[in-house]
Formats: structure tokens, sequence, C-alpha cells
């Protein structure tokens, strides 16, 4: 009974060292293994891009691990069908990397396209693995058609009015509507007397790259290097990029603008006056511009306690290559002494600019007040003779 009793046991005891040792080992690989290990981390800044067809494709693929430093095992998974797919690092194919515990790796993945391939979404599927995890990193390619090359103006103004002297100025928008990156050379076509500048960002350009469906302002300035007559100037703006360019046609309005100037008839910008009185003189006013000058009112500038005074004060028009007489009325001041002074003169139209010049004015004494002084003296001496002669005979 004893014997049998103790065979009871032993059997017992083997079954449960049986199961201790189907258990233990399979714990211990669950647990131990991942204590000195980390999973692995794949992602990409751009999970999904869309491409044309035939392009070869980068994706940057980045790789971290945690805890401790890992080699991480790389492969493309799932890839369509008839592509071509590489992993690549420091110039090279490769199909594992070291990982620093805490950081990453940066790699690249190359997808070639088969030649004959329809528009639509596929999917990539690069894996990586470590002694005891992995981690998947799916990657969406759209095939779409692109668009073919096209460049494009846009103004709101086309139409700029001013003077000869005006910069005319056309804020424009150019658009590369295309899908591929383009230069575009910039050229103007331009009446003779004007130059075209373009100018972006502030500088003065002739070029300028152009992204996939970007836009750009630029600046288009025409201005007038001689003095032109009114009338409108077409120009022609052109962008040209590899085989596509756009054209625009602006327009420059000229309007006309007096042109005065002042002067006498014989042409001496001088005069002569006299102390004590108004002295008249006569001056030419002229408008050599493109058109008539309208309300011009005439001023000048005098030393102070001179009086100076136009007749008329107002010409109401003065027509192109015209000219009107006015009379230039001046009166010094009493104690003004003896010698050259100068006045300003200016003619202003009620539209356009005004023109001013100096005139040179050579104050002499009254030659009354020379006859007085003569007389005077006469006088004086006669006295002091009588007086000479009547005390001269005592």
């Amino acid at each position: 009974m004893k014997r049998h009793g103790f065979t009871l046991f032993l059997a017992f005891v083997s079954v449960l060292i049986t199961a201790l040792a189907l258990v233990i080992p399979a714990n211990a690989q669950d647990i131990t293994p991942n204590s000195n290990s980390s999973n692995p981390i794949l992602y990409t800044t751009y999970p999904s891009v869309v491409v044309g067809p035939g392009e070869t494709i980068s994706v940057d693929v980045h790789v971290r691990v945690a805890s401790q430093p890992e080699v991480v095992r790389l492969e493309v998974s799932e890839v369509p069908e008839g592509w071509t797919a590489t992993i690549r690092g420091g110039g090279k194919t490769v199909q594992a990397v070291y990982v620093q515990a805490e950081s990453e790796a940066n790699l690249e993945l190359r997808l070639d396209q088969p030649k004959a391939i329809k528009a639509g979404t596929y999917r990539v599927v690069v894996t990586g693995r470590t002694a005891t995890a992995s981690a998947q990193l799916p990657i969406e390619i759209t095939i779409k058609e692109k668009q073919p090359s096209r460049l494009s103006f846009d103004v709101d103004l086309p139409v700029l009015r001013g003077s000869p002297t005006t910069t005319f100025r056309y804020s424009v928008t150019l658009k590369n509507e295309g899908d591929d990156e383009i230069t575009v050379n910039l050229s103007a076509n331009a009446p003779r007397g004007f130059q075209v500048n373009f100018r972006y960002g502030g500088q003065d350009v002739t070029s300028l790259p152009l992204g996939a469906k970007e836009s750009k302002s630029i600046t288009v300035e025409a201005q007038p290097l001689v003095d032109i007559t009114a009338g409108s100037y077409p120009i022609t703006i052109t962008a040209q990029g590899d085989d596509v360019q756009a054209s625009l046609d602006l327009t420059a309005e000229v309007t006309g603008q007096p042109s005065l100037s002042i002067t006498t008839p014989d042409g001496r910008l001088s005069g002569q006056v006299y102390t004590g009185r108004e002295t008249s003189l006569k001056l030419v006013v002229q408008n050599t511009g493109s058109a008539s000058a309208q309300g011009v009112k005439l001023s000048a500038s005098a030393p102070s306690g001179w009086t100076v005074t136009f007749d008329p004060e107002v010409l109401d028009e003065i027509a192109t290559n015209a000219q009107s007489e006015v009379t230039l009325k001046i009166k010094p001041a009493d104690n003004a002494i003896a010698g050259d002074y100068m006045l300003t003169l200016r003619a202003t139209p009620s539209q356009g600019a005004s023109k001013s010049v100096d005139f040179r004015v050579t104050v002499l004494t009254s030659t009354l007040w020379g006859i007085t002084g003569v007389v005077l003296i006469a006088i004086a001496v006669g006295v002091v003779m009588l007086a000479v002669i009547r005390f001269g005979r005592r």
C-alpha cells in the first residue's frame, strides 16, 4: 500500500516538472528579450505624393529606435507590379541600418515606374525589422497626368495716363499654368523714346523662376527718356520659358503738357530802373510744350520795400509754340542804393509745372536829383562869391 502511494507521488511530481518545463521557456521568450530591445519606428514627412507618369519618385524614410542601439533590417514588402523599389543610404543601396538609441537614420526610398502606367493611386509599404519586432510604413503614390506647360499674364490696369515726364508703372501677375518649374525670360517691345524695366521684390530683373502652378507679381516700368508729344503709345511685354510664352499689351497715354519760359524781346534778362519812380520793362512768356498753358499767373520775389507788378497779371491762355507779351513794372524802395539787385520772376499755369528765372535789375540815381544837386551847388557857390565880393571891398 505504501509502495502504491509512493508511486502515485512520483507520477504527480513528474507531471508537475513537465508542466513547468513547458511554461517557463515560453514566458522567458516573451519577457526577457523585450527587456533588452526596442521596437523600430518608421516614418516619412510626406506619406502621400502626387507625380506624373514616368517620373522617378524619391521619398525620405526615417528610422528610429528608443531604448538601445539596434540593427534594423529593411525591405519594400509591398510594391505595385512592374515597379522597381530600392532603399538607399549614403549613396548606396542598403538592406539594413544601424540606429543609435533615441536617434534616427535617414534613408531614401527610390521608386521607378514602368513605362506603361495608368493614372491612379498606388500603395508601397516599407517594413523594418529588429530581432524581436517589426514596423511598417505605408506610402501612397498618386500618378496624375501633367498639365501642359503654359504661361499667362494678368493686369488690372492695362492703360495708364500721364505726362511726358511720368514713369508708367503697371502691376502685372505672371502665372505658370503647368506642372513643371520653369525659368522665364522677360522682354518688352516699346516705342522709340521709352525705356521698359521689370521689377520683382524691389529689384530689376530680366528673368525669374516659376514653380508649378505658381504666380508672381511683377512691376513693369515704362519711362519716357525724351520729350515726347501727346498720344497713345503701345507697349508689349513677353515672358518666354522653354517652349512656351505669353504676351501682354499695355498702353501709355501721354497727355500734353505746357512748357513755359520767360525772357525779354532782346533776350537779355536784365534792366535798369531809377530810385523814386516806377519803371516799365517788356517781358515775353513763351510756351514750347505739347499743350496750351491755361490761366498763367505771373509773380515775383523782390527785395524788401520794392513794388513789382505785371500787366496783365494772368494770361488766360498761351497756345503751343506761341508767346505773349507782359509789362513788368518795377519801383525800387525809396532808400535803395545804386547797384545791381536780383528779382525772381515766375509763370505758373493752372495745370503743369511753373517756370522761374532770375532777372537782374540795375538801380540808377534819378537824373532829376542830379540836376537838383547841381543847382544847389551852383547856388551855394554863388552865395560864397557874393559874400567874398561884398566883404572884400571893405
